[in-house]
């Protein structure tokens, strides 16, 4: 079994309601059980701002899913939960998004998946709810999250 940790974000409809259910389609992913779940906070949009506010958090799981499966599986799930790609810019709004963050202390770098998150370590409301789940959290390559989060403190 593998420990992954998979950003839960929503900015449209119900989106309380949105990471309630994609909490519960990743806990119903085969061979996969969810151990704990952060906070949600209430974020503003990085990158294309001019859209609504976004609730974030992070779900911690184990998995005995291969990382493409499991990412597979979340893409999946988002359509389940009708997030629909089409038409909409990279960043834009969405009913539910799924990103897979980390997955046990791999490091992958293939077009169709990249572990970790690319981003993750620029990125307070992904940073956050790592932090919470497991403050010793380290992201292979960038180190520890609290080291991470200190540094969008001071700006550096």
């Amino acid at each position: 079994m593998a420990r992954a940790f998979v950003g839960i974000g929503s900015n449209l409809g119900d989106r309380g309601s949105a990471l309630e259910q994609a909490v519960d389609a990743i806990g119903a992913l085969p061979a996969t059980t969810v151990t704990r779940v952060s906070s949600i906070r209430e974020t503003d949009a990085v990158g294309l701002v001019d859209q609504p506010r976004f609730l974030n958090g992070a779900v911690e799981l184990e998995t005995g899913l291969a990382p493409e499966a499991l990412l597979a599986a979340l893409l999946a799930a988002e359509q389940a939960l009708g997030r629909d790609r089409a038409g909409v810019p990279k960043g834009g709004p969405r009913t539910i998004d799924l990103d897979l963050l980390l997955y046990d202390d791999r490091r992958i770098d293939r077009s169709e998946l990249e572990i970790p998150h690319p981003r993750l370590h620029e990125r307070r409301f992904v940073l956050e709810p790592l932090a919470e789940l497991d403050p010793d959290l380290e992201v292979p390559g960038k180190g520890a999250v609290q080291t991470l989060l200190a540094r969008l403190d001071s700006g550096s």
